[in-house]
């Protein structure tokens, strides 16, 4: 990236001055190592955001910012209602609240290793992954429907998990505002049959040994501890979720149009949050995070069952769910008084500080925990969202470690079957169905996660609690 065009601010922090038709600055939270390396498209992608109407305070990116669609991915903006601001598809992404869910096994190491090739073997087996993928979980039409407004409650209702889950969720597991009635009946075909499927691309199920602690305090109200093994689940809302995207960023083009919106790109489409196709959208993009949420829920069931099977009566509690590539009203501070505002989040994470309401009583103190995905060759993160991180940046944090080449450049350079028999070597067992999802999401392809989890920190974003290395990954 050509960092004459920023000013910076701090160690951490770049500015992009407002020109041309930007309403407010472009903030970007990056180590000079991490900002030259980011694609130039970035800064023209935060200069779009910043130009829309109703933007408040700043467009801003985390440190594991790329090029995206319309937003860049790592990026985050609120906008007032109020004063025409907008929602738009692009804001949110195609992946409509894909989202990581973290739950503890309080089993050691030492006691899975012994089994850990059976486990992966099982995991591949019960839980459905990769393109066009098919659960065992059939919906007819008011099933649909139930599911997009009741979310993760309506799976534990069909026997999916429990309800102290529930209270572990972003949001309880179910967005109120949902309207499945805004779903296009296309899209809705898209789900009968992919409930409990964890789909492809950078889509996961892990084990991870928590290797490290960097906050005790923090660690032992998440139950935290070094040696014991933790079980992670990367994926939306699938086929449901990238249509109603698709659908909604065709008709915001017209609506944009229709009120008078100038869009700096047309990837940028968009629509008053109050007119009736923001409202529609919404009301859609709301019922997709719900089926993220069940698909979630119905998938941690299922790797429940399979743990089961090779560990009798081990339990394994939820730590937490959370989402990126949602927008959602919030009360946020601005300038010392708070605003409900909506903000979108595309590839970051919701990481609301101690004391905030909306967390469970027994977290509430900590802050919520901010669940970070890596490589299935590197390392994962848990951080604890802060106080300072509402002033920072609308309580948001980084949400992996980012790409730092497209799919297409990893192709070329990486084949699936030889990432595989390196991580095997490393002790890391990798099932798949696809040798070229393996290629196209070989670790290399990414940013270092250490350092933007480093950098995370340093900003004020989110806290370290506890680093995390793959043990197995079941991949699409």
């Amino acid at each position: 990236m050509d960092t004459s065009r920023l000013t910076q601010k701090n160690a951490t922090e770049w500015v992009l001055e407002p020109h041309g038709t930007m309403r407010v600055p472009g903030v970007l939270f990056a180590d000079e190592q991490l900002i030259r390396e980011m694609d130039d498209q970035v800064l023209d992608q935060v200069a779009g955001v910043a130009s829309l109407p109703g933007i408040v305070t700043a467009a801003f990116t985390m440190p594991d910012a790329h090029w995206g669609y319309g937003f860049p991915i790592g990026g985050v903006a609120a906008f007032d209602a109020h004063k025409g601001g907008v929602v738009s598809a692009g804001g949110v992404g195609f992946d409509i609240s894909c989202g990581v869910r973290t739950a503890l096994t309080k089993m050691h190491v030492d006691e899975i290793r012994p089994k850990l090739e059976k486990l992966a073997n099982l995991l591949l087996a019960r839980i459905p992954a990769g393109v066009g993928s098919t659960g065992t979980l059939k919906l007819n039409a008011k099933e649909l429907d139930d599911m997009l407004t009741g979310g993760a409650a309506w799976a534990v209702q069909r026997g999916f998990g429990t309800a102290r889950d529930l209270a572990r969720i972003e949001n309880h597991g179910c967005i109120a505002e949902a309207e499945p009635a805004q779903v296009s009946q296309n899209a809705k075909s898209r789900q009968f049959d992919e409930m409990g499927t964890l789909g492809s691309g950078n889509h996961y199920l892990e084990l991870q040994e928590i290797v490290e602690i960097y906050d005790e305090k923090i660690a032992a109200a998440y139950g935290l501890r070094v040696g014991e093994v933790a079980v992670s689940l990367h994926c939306g809302s699938r086929g449901l979720g990238h249509q109603v995207a698709t659908d909604f960023s065709k008709r915001m083009v017209a609506a944009a149009a229709r009120h008078g919106i100038a869009l700096p790109d047309r990837e940028l489409a968009c629509a008053p949050i109050h007119s009736d196709e923001g409202r529609a959208y919404l009301g859609a993009m709301s019922a997709a995070i719900n089926c993220a949420l069940a698909n979630r829920q119905i998938l941690l069931e299922l790797v429940r069952r399979t743990w089961h099977e090779v560990f009798r009566g081990v339990d394994m509690e939820l730590l937490y769910d959370v989402s990126h590539n949602t927008c959602k009203q919030e009360e946020v501070a601005v300038d010392g008084r708070p605003q409900r505002l909506w903000v979108h989040r595309k590839g970051a994470t919701r990481a609301f500080g101690p004391g905030h309401p909306e967390l469970p009583p027994e977290l509430r103190a900590v802050g919520q925990p901010v669940l970070i995905g890596g490589t299935m060759g590197t390392a994962s993160y848990i951080l604890a969202g802060t106080t300072e991180s509402a002033t920072h940046a609308f309580s948001s944090a980084c949400h992996g470690a980012g790409r730092a080449m497209s799919r297409t450049q990893a192709l070329k350079r990486w084949q699936g079957r030889a990432v595989m028999d390196d991580l095997a070597h490393r002790g890391i067992e990798i099932r798949t169905s696809s040798y070229r999802g393996i290629a196209e999401e070989a670790p290399g392809a990414y940013k270092d996660v250490d350092r933007v989890v480093a950098v995370t920190q340093a900003a004020g974003l989110s806290r370290q609690v506890a680093k995390l290395i793959p043990l197995a990954c079941v991949k699409g």
